[in-house]
C-alpha cells in the first residue's frame, strides 16, 4: 500500500470538507481489525474511498471489501484513489443507492461499517444483521451526531436524522444477540458485536 498517496488523499478530503473517518475513530476500528483479520468487509458509504483503503490493510489473505456509494463524483474519485494506493484488487464499489443495493447482497461479512445517510441507519442495521457472520462486528460512525443525539435537540432540520440515530442506539443496545458499546470518539462510534448464543 502506498502510504504517501493515502496521506495525500486524506489531506485533499479534509481541504475539500469531504467527510472522512476521523483519526481517533479509525484507531479504535483498527484495533478490532487486527484481531478480527476479516475476510469480507461491507462498507455503506464510500465517499472518496479513504476508510475502505485504510481497512484493506487488515484483510486476511484474498480478503475483499464491498463498498456502496451513490454519488457519481465521489465514485469516480474513490476509484482513482483506490488505484493510486494500489489496492484495487481488494475493493469493489457498488454504484447506486444502498437502500436498493443492500437487499440484493447475499455475501456474509465479518464486519460492516455504516457511514452514510443518518436517516437510514435503522434500515442499514437491519440489512447489516442479515449479512453479518456470527461474531461479526457492526461499526456505525457519527452515531452521536455533533452531540445532538444525547441532548434534547429537536430542531426541525435534523430531527429525522437524530430520531433515527437514537432508534439505532436503542435497537442495538436492546438486541440480546448484540453486545453494543457507544464510544465518544470522533463524532461518536457504535460498536456492536453479534454474539451467538448456543
Amino acid at each position: 500500500m502506498n502510504k504517501i498517496e493515502l496521506e495525500k488523499i486524506k489531506e485533499k478530503a479534509l481541504e475539500e470538507h469531504i467527510p472522512i473517518i476521523m483519526d481517533d475513530t479509525l484507531e479504535v476500528i483498527q484495533k478490532y481489525l487486527i484481531k478480527l483479520k476479516p475476510k469480507r468487509i461491507l462498507e455503506i458509504g464510500t465517499a472518496v474511498g479513504y476508510s475502505a483503503i485504510c481497512f484493506s490493510e487488515f484483510l486476511s489473505e484474498n480478503g475483499k471489501i464491498d463498498t456502496i456509494e451513490r454519488d457519481e463524483e465521489r465514485i469516480k474519485e474513490a476509484k482513482e484513489n483506490i488505484k493510486k494506493v494500489g489496492v484495487e484488487n481488494k475493493i469493489n464499489i457498488y454504484e447506486g443507492d444502498a437502500v436498493e443495493i443492500l437487499p440484493t447482497l447475499n455475501e456474509k461479512y465479518d464486519m460492516v461499517f455504516i457511514d452514510a445517510a443518518k436517516g437510514k441507519y435503522t434500515f442499514f442495521l437491519e440489512q447489516a444483521l442479515r449479512v453479518l457472520k456470527d461474531n461479526g462486528i457492526i461499526f456505525a460512525d457519527n452515531i452521536l451526531y455533533k452531540g445532538y443525539v444525547m441532548s434534547d435537540y429537536n430542531k426541525h432540520k435534523q430531527r429525522t436524522a437524530v430520531r433515527n440515530l437514537r432508534e439505532y442506539i436503542k435497537q442495538t443496545t436492546q438486541n440480546e444477540n448484540l453486545k453494543t458499546q457507544i464510544l465518544e470518539v470522533g463524532d461518536g462510534l457504535a460498536i456492536s458485536v453479534l454474539e451467538v448464543k448456543n
